[in-house]
């Protein structure tokens, strides 16, 4: 992009005529600006949105130097012969504009595809004329303002009980509330770096779910048969349990344009850092939510008040370009699943109904999952003016919850939502994670034109929630794992929840002349959707129920004479330590009662142990 800057005693200038299709409508008068500093600009053909912002935070500190607030933006092809498409300039010079305006300049623009003439008289200080060339950043990296305005971010911190006290943290008891201490000093702390490895990632390899990928960007994992079992469980129970809610499950695409008008505003608001990817002449970016695709399919859709809450769902793989110190195995990854629910509100009265419908939701996602409410704390996060507002509603989810829970208060706010509350997981290193969360949003409405006929017929703008019932897929495994790690240093069986788990009954034969009987066995739990394998490997028995063990299999079968001839099988319980003698009828019984209306997915691995390949040496 080019610029030349001139500080003006005054401009005139009026459109004569078209020069290229898309010039913008305008009428042909004379107008006329006073005490004005002009930008001729010429956008050039790597120029970007990010341009657009560079470029006024440039001019900026050049009107604090000369002391003026006001300037004119006008399209000026001449200045370059590089010059960018019409259409793509039109919306990096919007871009400017409205940037502009934010900042607070009292910001005026030249109509876009016009031959003008114009008349300027500059004025005679020595930085009256200035010219600014600004590069175009090629990065795969995108900051958005939202996470400088984080950094920077100063909060208020309390502690909210159920029985609606506000304490301030410095003078609540947390004697009584470990957990608790833990997660408000992470987040006063504000640092995601972990400087240790956390068990998890231990345990996710030892386990053969999950690995790093040498081969792609960090962050982005690799895995195993077990691990993607487990993944693909999980998506499909919290799938179902949002359809049941209501979501409306979608589809859309994983990459956005940067320049779409609706998009570029809404990455400033957003807090988190995006992927950048150039197709052709156009610049793009991975998804880091499901908000850009459901919003623009809403904008298209007609939607009447009879209609509300109108719910729409996607389980979005997603990408975020995290700090490479704050990646943690499959706790803080840059590519994700994201289940994402949004509902479309009539009114705030609504939007409070319809968020406790949600918060039970969560509750009732994490129990199924296997996580308790002592697993997770609730962080809470909003505006002073809405929490003056709506202290009842706030009190109700804390009540929910059933304890006292973290509150941070803005002054003001910085971000499309003036609430926001978490279900956050503590770790064996005192890291904190959100997994659950719902935020209320009263910008992105506006911004996408999205909107509902009300009683009289008129167009309105709903209030949006924005969901994820469980959080972040691969994060269910870290707290899961975590967990399991933390019962085991208790002196517990570590474990995963039956439904999850990737073998759920092994057979282990005493000796190759069974195996035959064994797969008979095997055929018949199978038939009732249970995961079962075979141990038929050249081994002791003694190893092989170790290797069980290992592998935290739910049930472990000694197949042999004895249990033939009884007809009952000796039935190893990893949870109980014990051996029980049971008919396979009961077994499966046991096992059915235990996943009851959890989804299902057959082994993942070949089902005699003698032909499975090992992944993790």
């Amino acid at each position: 992009m080019r610029i030349l800057q001139l500080h003006s005693d005054f401009i005139e200038f009026e459109p004569i005529r078209k020069e290229v299709a898309i010039a913008e409508e305008t009428e042909k008068k004379k107008n006329r600006f006073e005490e004005i500093v002009v930008l001729f600009t010429a956008i050039e053909e790597k120029d970007n949105l990010g341009t657009a912002r560079k470029a006024i935070d440039e001019v900026r500190k050049s009107l604090e130097e000369i002391k003026v607030n006001k300037i004119l933006i006008y399209p000026y092809a001449h200045l370059s012969s590089n010059l960018a498409k019409p259409s793509d300039a039109l919306k990096v010079v919007k871009e400017m504009e409205n940037y502009s305006k934010e900042k607070g300049i009292e910001t005026f623009r030249a109509p876009f595809g016009w031959c003008k003439k114009f008349n300027i008289q500059i004025k005679g200080h020595p930085l009256a004329e200035q010219s600014k060339v600004i590069l175009s950043e090629e990065k795969v990296e995108k900051v958005s303002e939202a996470i400088k305005a984080e950094e920077k971010l100063k909060s208020s911190w309390f502690i909210l009980q159920p029985d609606g006290k506000l304490i301030p943290i410095k003078k609540f008891n947390f004697s009584k509330h470990e957990n608790l201490k833990k997660f408000t000093d992470y987040e006063i702390a504000k640092s995601r770096i972990v400087h240790r490895m956390p068990p998890h990632i231990t345990l996710m390899k030892k386990l053969e779910i999950a690995d790093f990928e040498p081969g792609s960007d960090p962050g982005n994992l690799r895995f195993y048969p077990k691990g993607k079992l487990i993944k693909s469980l999980l998506e499909e129970f919290v799938t179902q349990r949002t359809i049941e809610y209501g979501g409306m499950e979608v589809e859309t695409p994983f990459m956005y344009d940067f320049q779409h008008p609706s998009l570029a505003n809404y990455l400033d608001r957003f807090p988190a850092r995006q992927y950048a990817v150039k197709s052709e002449d156009k610049e793009f970016f991975l998804r880091f939510s499901a908000c850009f695709g459901q919003f623009l399919m809403t904008h298209n859709t007609q939607i009447s008040y009879k209609q509300l809450p109108f719910r729409i769902y996607e389980l979005a793989r997603s990408f975020r370009r995290e700090k490479s110190g704050e990646l943690v195995g499959l706790r803080r990854l840059r590519a994700f699943t994201m289940p994402d629910v949004h509902a479309m509100c009539a009114d705030l009265d609504q939007v409070m109904k319809e968020s406790i419908i949600r918060f039970k939701l969560c509750m009732n996602v994490l129990k199924e999952i296997g996580l308790k409410k002592e697993d997770y704390e609730l962080g809470i996060r909003f505006t002073k003016d809405f929490h003056e507002k709506n202290k009842k509603f706030i009190l109700s989810l804390v009540k929910l919850n059933g304890k006292p829970a973290l509150v941070e208060m803005w002054d003001k706010r910085f971000f499309y939502f003036i609430f926001k509350w978490e279900f956050n997981f503590v770790d064996n290193l005192n890291k904190a994670s959100a997994l659950s969360t719902d935020q209320i949003d009263i910008e992105s409405a506006k911004r996408y034109e999205m909107t509902y006929v009300d009683e009289k017929g008129k167009k309105q703008y709903p209030i949006i929630l924005h969901c994820s019932p469980s959080g972040a897929i691969e994060r269910c495994m870290y707290a899961l794992l975590e967990r399991a790690y933390a019962e085991q240093q208790e002196g517990k069986v570590p474990s995963l929840p039956l439904w999850l788990s990737p073998i759920q009954v092994r057979i282990i034969p005493l000796s190759d002349k069974y195996i035959k009987d064994s797969e008979k066995i095997a055929e018949q739990i199978e038939e009732n959707q249970v995961r079962v394998d075979i141990d038929d490997r050249k081994e002791s028995v003694k190893k092989k129920i170790r290797d069980a063990e290992l592998e935290w299999v739910p049930y472990i079968l000694i197949i042999g004479p004895k249990e033939l001839k009884s007809k009952k099988l000796a039935v190893r319980i990893r949870e109980i330590g014990k051996i029980k003698q049971m008919k396979s009828e009961q077994l499966i019984k046991e096992i059915k009662n235990e996943v009851k209306d959890k989804p299902f997915k057959k082994l993942p691995l070949p089902k005699l142990l003698s032909q499975r390949p090992i992944f993790v040496g």
